[in-house]
């Protein structure tokens, strides 16, 4: 996680990727949603999410978190990515500079999406960052949703109902993500892992 400092100094850009982000993933809930037929109050029942929650969503007035995002891609029935990025045909280059980080509430986990938005409706790849003794509780995604995580650095305690499996780094695993699960960081530094989102179709 970086330091106070850092985060000072990249504050004005994140702000910018924020509101980027943020118009994006407007219209491209309201494009999906009316696509679907759906109104606002059918999706807050699919979804989960209030409907004064999406309406803000989809008139810009807040910058949702990874978790309302996941919400609302399950309610939908599209992948996570959907909602983030604009479709994109042929080759695409996603630089690390350009990838906008999604943060949970807390502000304890952050997502990094690896690959270019669009890429594949049915793969998505992420860094993940969890600090320090620290965990994020996932509500289940889509059914048929799998993921597999790699532990690049630190530790990772993995919930999945009521399994645990306690991995280290180099450790790897995969397991059903269309059931509620938990990341929890054990060690007293921050921990990376890659993940990779698995969709059926």
């Amino acid at each position: 996680m970086a330091s106070a400092p850092s985060r000072a100094s990249e504050s004005l850009g994140d702000d910018l990727g924020a509101a980027e982000l943020a118009r994006r993933v407007a219209e491209n809930l309201r494009r999906k949603r009316k696509a679907r037929g759906m109104s606002l109050d059918d999706l807050g029942k699919a979804s989960g999410v209030s409907r004064a929650a999406l309406s803000q969503v989809e008139t810009v007035k807040t910058n949702p978190t990874v978790g309302l995002l996941w919400k609302i891609a399950v309610g939908l029935g599209v992948p996570f990515a959907d909602l983030i990025g604009e479709a994109k045909s042929g080759t695409s280059v996603l630089r690390r500079g350009d990838a906008q980080v999604l943060r949970s509430l807390d502000g304890k986990l952050e997502s990094r999406p690896l690959t270019p938005a669009g890429a594949s409706p049915l793969v998505e790849l992420y860094e993940l960052r969890l600090a320090a003794r620290a965990s994020h509780t996932s509500e289940a995604h889509a059914p048929g949703t799998h993921e597999f995580l790699v532990v690049l650095s630190g530790s990772l305690r993995l919930r999945v109902d009521e399994e645990v499996h306690d991995l280290l780094a180099g450790d790897s695993v995969s397991f059903p993500a269309d059931r509620p699960h938990v990341y929890e960081n054990t060690g007293s530094s921050e921990a990376r892992y890659h993940n990779v989102i698995l969709y059926e179709r």
